[in-house]
Formats: C-alpha cells, sequence, structure tokens
C-alpha cells in the first residue's frame, strides 16, 4: 500500500478498472486538493480494502479515475479497543483524533459517574456523530484502511462497559493509583483488549470494582497524571509497541 497517496473513503471499492470519485470526497479531491490528471490517489472503504486509482480527468467537484491496483489489509488482532470516558469540550474529540491517529480499533463513548457532559436525547446524537467524524478525518488523515468503529448508543454505561470486559481476552482500567505499569502486564495474543480511561475527575471507586469484578486489572501509564485526552493515545502507544504494530 503506497502510504504517502492521498485516500479517499468511499462506500464500496470500484469492481472494474474505472471509476468516478464525487460526492463531499470528490469535492474535496477536485475542489480542495486540487488533484491533477496523472495524480494518483488510494480509495478505501474503511474495512481494510485499498484501490490505487490515477486520475483520468478532473470535473467540478468529481475524478473520473483509472484503477491501477487492488489491495487488502487483515483487521488487527488483538483488536484495540478504548473506553472513553466523555469529556467537557472538545476534549473528546481531541482524544478521538490522536487515538484514531495511532490505531485505536474501537472507542466506546462511557457515561461515568465524574463525566461531567451527559450525552442525552438528540444532543447526545449529534455528540456521538462529532466523534464518528472526527474518527473518520483522522483515518483519512493517517492513510488508515480500517475505520475505527465508534460505538455506543449514543453513550454506554458502566454495567454495559462491564459486560464487554468480561467478554473480552483482556481488560485495564488507567488508575494513578494502579501499581502495576501497562508496560510490565501480560498481553493476549488475539481476542479484544479493552483499555478504560476516565473522564477529567477520576474513575470512582464503584466503577472500578465493578470493572475489576468483570475481569479488568488496574494499571497505571508513569508517575504523571495525564489529561483523559492524552491518557488514551499514551497507553495505545505502549499496547502498539508491545503487540509490534510499530
Amino acid at each position: 500500500m503506497h502510504v504517502s497517496l492521498p485516500l479517499f473513503l468511499v462506500e464500496a471499492l470500484p469492481t472494474g478498472d474505472s471509476f468516478t470519485l464525487d460526492g463531499p470526497e470528490g469535492h474535496h479531491a477536485a475542489t480542495v486538493q486540487r488533484l491533477r490528471v496523472g495524480e494518483e490517489l488510494l480509495l478505501a472503504d474503511g474495512r481494510g480494502g485499498t484501490a490505487t486509482a490515477v486520475v483520468d480527468a478532473v470535473g467540478r467537484g468529481t475524478l473520473d479515475l483509472r484503477v491501477t491496483s487492488f489491495g487488502y489489509d487483515d483487521a488487527p488482532d488483538p483488536r484495540l479497543v478504548v473506553v472513553q470516558g466523555i469529556a467537557k469540550g472538545d476534549r473528546g474529540e481531541l482524544a478521538v483524533q490522536a487515538m484514531t491517529e495511532v490505531g485505536v480499533d474501537e472507542i466506546v463513548p462511557w457515561a461515568a459517574a465524574r463525566s461531567v457532559v451527559q450525552w442525552r436525547g438528540e444532543r447526545g446524537g449529534r455528540a456521538r456523530e462529532k466523534w464518528v467524524a472526527t474518527a473518520r478525518e483522522a483515518a483519512k488523515q493517517a492513510r488508515r484502511p480500517w475505520l475505527p468503529v465508534v460505538a455506543g448508543a449514543p453513550d454506554e454505561s458502566t454495567a454495559r462497559v462491564a459486560k464487554r470486559i468480561s467478554g473480552a481476552a483482556a481488560g485495564f482500567v488507567l488508575h494513578e493509583e494502579a501499581t502495576v505499569a501497562l508496560s510490565t502486564v501480560e498481553l493476549p495474543a488475539a481476542g479484544e483488549i479493552v483499555l478504560v480511561v476516565g473522564p477529567e475527575g477520576g474513575i470512582t471507586s464503584d466503577e472500578v470494582a465493578a470493572y475489576e469484578a468483570a475481569g479488568a486489572r488496574t494499571v497505571r501509564l508513569g508517575s504523571a497524571v495525564l489529561r483523559t485526552s492524552t491518557a488514551g493515545v499514551a497507553a495505545l502507544a505502549v499496547l502498539s509497541t508491545r503487540l509490534s504494530r510499530w
């Protein structure tokens, strides 16, 4: 896969050797990025499939493409799932953006007890859609063939997160008072690794107890207390290195 080529997401990859890129992605390619005839780009379906294509013609907000090759990247395994305590302002979106760039596979918005912002009704749906859009844009920037999933309906309760942990290959809760470092814990060879990141106010003892009862271990990163928008990114970097993704 040519990592340096600009990447555009499509609902389905072309089946033949010609394709017209239109809609928002076509507009972005033709009008914003001003791709020219003869330039190469990548099409991705967000589910591992990619197609390399050359621009044959440029229209108003559209590109006529000639497909030159197809590729497929297997889904990463183990799968990295971050349960992110909902944060106020743009902290949550910053976390989603950075975690997508470093390779998160799924993000679960969590309605933690100390989450200042509650995602309720229409507002919750809109907030979740913002996370979805942020992850999509960040995946394009990072040239990721797999688009991270943003779970939640729109947010998950502690009980539902605990259920998710109990079904995972491993579960870890980032906690500054933990004595075990994430860099030293045993990791599964396959399956789902669920990592819990609390909101600004931290995780309550009841939440920790619920997650430990579901099989999670509390772990720490370093001696510094990280913000909710950076803790998940730092933890993913540790896991990506240990799992030889990096």
